[in-house]
Parts: structure tokens; C-alpha cells; sequence
């Protein structure tokens, strides 16, 4: 991994979330859509993907036919989200390390271990 953290490296693929980010800001400057990304817009295209995600799970666990239109969907949320942060200015790894570390203290290990109860029932 890189020192910073927009440059960790995804250990599958190689590319770092920075190189990412780049392709998705050149993609949408290519097509001069950068008009239409305000962080409202952004977050109303995050929930709607999120809709066509969860809609393939609508009658069940879609099986292996249906595995590439959930990793489509999947992609579009995650890109979406990308580029809000982006447009926000926040470092995608950094507010993910931040929730992260607000939930660790929510949900202490010797509480939460198994239980799906939400913080303030543990």
C-alpha cells in the first residue's frame, strides 16, 4: 500500500482507488456530464442504483445467470458513491476508516460478537 490513503492498492486488480477515480473523472469529462453531477444528484443516483440492486433480489438469491446484472448494479452504486466523495472533496478511504472507527466504539467486540441487535440494545 501506498502512504496515503486514496492510493491503497485493490490487491485484486492492482489499480489504486486514485487511478479510479482519474478513469471516472476523464469518463464523465469526455462526455461533459460533470454538469449534471451535483452532490444532490449524485445521492438521488446512488439510491436509485441501490433500488436496481436490490431488485434483483426482489424474488430471491439470484442464481449464477443472473451474477453479471448484480455485479452491474453493484458497479453503478459504487461508482456513483466515488464520485460524490469526489465531488464533495472527501477521500473515500478516509470517511469509510472514520465510520468505521465511530462503529468499532458502537459496537464493542465483547458486546456485538453474533448479535444483530442495533448499539443501543447492547
Amino acid at each position: 500500500m501506498r502512504g496515503d490513503p486514496g492510493g491503497a492498492v485493490d490487491m485484486l486488480s492492482g489499480v489504486t482507488l486514485d487511478e479510479l477515480r482519474s478513469e471516472l473523472r476523464a469518463f464523465v469529462a469526455e462526455r461533459d456530464w460533470a454538469r449534471f453531477h451535483s452532490p444532490e444528484n449524485l445521492a438521488k443516483s446512488v439510491s436509485i442504483e441501490a433500488a436496481e440492486l436490490l431488485e434483483e433480489f426482489q424474488w430471491g438469491a439470484p442464481g449464477d445467470e443472473k451474477r453479471q446484472d448484480v455485479l452491474d448494479e453493484l458497479a453503478d452504486v459504487f461508482t456513483y458513491c466515488l464520485m460524490l466523495a469526489d465531488v464533495m472533496g472527501a477521500d473515500p478511504v478516509e470517511i469509510v476508516r472514520d465510520k468505521l472507527r465511530r462503529t468499532r466504539e458502537k459496537y464493542p467486540v465483547d458486546r456485538a460478537r453474533g448479535r444483530s441487535a442495533k448499539y443501543d440494545e447492547l
